[in-house]
């Protein structure tokens, strides 16, 4: 029997509730298949603990993943202060998830006890579904400790409102900020993963003159907020303050690396006019000045889809899950169906989607290369079942 996807959504402001009526919606669409795995994405405004008490109040001990963000998507479009649950059910699907606290001060720790105890080692063959803390964390120590697996990797760095100073994640019947959530699935189950961003530069090039730890202070010898202040047309203060303090994510830095232009995003400019990077910049280095458009990110979402969907091969999509940089939710503010609508263009409007807004995308699209960390992203992930060959036909 093959697995099914179910789609559960709940906009009731008590978190709680919101959970159950998320659950008990999946369960219900479900049918008489047992529910095997879940995924879910929670709005920044809901008591992630009590969301994850009401869906397991419903489903029991299933094995979930989530995290927090601030929006979500399924195949309607986005919504706001909603609880997203995605389930799978049926099929020979194994699953075990957990959450480990403590990853942004030992980030090494937390993934060798999630490796412990998901029982992973470097020849696994399974599916591994990470869900990071999104403003902490040490990203770089999180690809080296992960870069000896040999199974394929998807995922991403929680979501949510930066003033809020936290992101939080779902592993197991744990939740937490400051954590690292895993899931491991196997069994007669696929992936195929595309990303994608929509960002360009303009051709302006600055030269890194001071790094420190996760804080960029100074391009060109002079403080970033004076660089935006010149570039934009607004007065270093105002960039130092919302709104602008955070739409600085809008505005990525481009760094020529050894496997092509890299983005690095802002995740808010300081009150020191330095710039809080989503990961650490080098020393020194030339960087430019990236800007997007809703028509790239249209064509970005797309592309995403075809990559995914080839590399998911002649099995036919169950579910899609959709992790979108937030970078995207700002730029795409007035068309709140744009990403939705490009990816059904390609994989058709009948497959399930759960998705949102993180601050950062996890994949490892092929057997054999290195862990990806990406910002400014699109990353499309689409769970099919196992094609078996049998007499050279592929069922």
């Amino acid at each position: 029997m093959s697995f099914r996807a179910a789609i559960g959504v709940s906009q009731n402001p008590d978190s709680l509730e919101a959970g159950e009526i998320a659950a008990r919606m999946a369960l219900e669409q479900a049918g008489r298949a047992p529910i095997v795995f879940g995924w879910l994405m929670v709005s920044h405004i809901h008591s992630i603990g009590e969301v994850l008490a009401g869906v397991s109040a419903v489903l029991g001990n299933v094995p979930l993943v989530g995290v927090s963000t601030s929006a979500e998507l399924t195949a309607n479009g986005r919504s706001r202060r909603s609880v997203v649950l995605a389930v799978l059910a049926g099929g020979e699907i194994q699953a075990r998830a957990g959450w480990w606290g403590g990853y942004t001060e030992d980030a090494r720790l937390s993934v060798e006890q999630m490796l412990r105890s998901l029982q992973l080692d470097a020849e696994n063959s399974d599916i591994l579904l990470l869900a990071a803390d999104g403003v902490s964390g040490n990203i770089q120590e999180l690809r080296r400790a992960l870069g000896h697996l040999q199974c394929e990797m998807t995922g991403c760095l929680a979501g949510g409102e930066l003033w809020r100073g936290r992101t939080y994640q779902i592993g197991g019947r744990q939740s937490g900020s400051g954590g690292l959530g895993a899931a491991v699935l196997s069994g007669d189950i696929v992936i195929g993963q595309g990303a994608a961003h929509g960002w360009q530069p303009v051709g302006v090039v600055s030269r890194i003159t001071g790094v420190k730890n996760h804080w960029l202070r100074s391009l060109d010898d002079q403080p970033v907020s004076e660089i935006y202040a010149r570039l934009f047309g607004k007065p270093a203060r105002a960039w130092v303050h919302p709104p602008l303090s955070e739409l600085v994510r809008l505005y990525p830095l481009g760094l020529q690396e050894s496997e092509g232009m890299v983005l690095h995003s802002p995740l808010r400019m300081e009150a020191d006019g330095s710039l809080r990077m989503n990961s650490e910049l080098p020393a020194e280095g030339i960087v430019e000045l990236m800007v997007g458009s809703p028509d790239n990110c249209r064509q970005a979402a797309q592309q995403a889809a075809r990559q995914a969907k080839e590399a998911l091969g002649p099995t036919v999509p169950r579910l899609a899950l959709v992790l979108v940089d937030e970078a995207w939710r700002a730029l795409l503010e007035l068309e709140p169906r744009a990403e939705v609508e490009a990816i059904q263009e390609v994989i058709g409007v009948d497959t399930p989607i759960i998705g949102g807004y993180t601050f950062g995308q996890i994949t490892r699209p092929k057997m054999g290369n290195g862990l990806q960390i990406l910002n400014q992203h699109i990353l499309v992930v689409l769970f099919g079942v196992r094609s078996v060959e049998v007499g050279g036909v592929v069922a």
